[in-house]
């Protein structure tokens, strides 16, 4: 039985670590990547607060596919280079996509009409993104660079475990 909780959620670097030994220690040895998926999924749940949505989309050819997620019913498939998922799982892109203002960001695809902003992160394998961790907010310039560095770091260790 885990019993995962954050010490202090108002102090982002620990939530962090606390959040990424969460992970590592609920991944550790298990080799269903959607199992890991859906449990980490919960742990952004019970960690990450102001959020409406936050899960996983996998790559699958040079689409993203919904993966485990906690929130709202979403967008089943999402081309590479298509929103702010999109954006992240491109290979011309890559890369975390922080955004402040959903309704500002060229493209963006509103799954839910609640969010505000958005933080993607892509999970890499030998150079492959092969899913991306996905956080959506109701509120306006919710995420910052310490959410990007945390998320960032369960994306490193989710990149073998996935």
């Amino acid at each position: 039985m885990f019993d995962f909780a954050p010490s202090d959620p108002s102090d982002k670097p620990t939530l962090y670590r606390e959040l990424a030994e969460a992970v590592d220690a609920i991944t550790a040895g298990e080799p269903d990547g959607v199992a890991n998926m859906a449990n980490c999924a919960a742990l952004f749940g019970l960690f990450i607060t102001d959020c409406n949505w936050a899960g996983f989309y996998r790559a699958v050819g040079d689409t993203l596919v919904l993966g485990p997620f906690t929130g709202n019913p979403a967008c089943i498939r999402i081309p590479f280079g298509t929103g702010v998922c999109g954006a992240a799982a491109a290979a011309a892109s890559g890369k975390t996509q922080l955004v402040r203002d959903v309704h500002a960001f060229p493209g963006h695809i509103a799954c839910d009409a609640a969010s505000r902003s958005e933080l993607v992160v892509p999970i890499v394998k030998d150079g492959a993104v092969i899913a991306v961790i996905d956080l959506d907010s109701p509120s306006l310039a919710r995420f910052d660079e310490a959410d990007r560095a945390g998320i960032e770091s369960v994306a490193s260790i989710l990149a073998d475990r996935l």
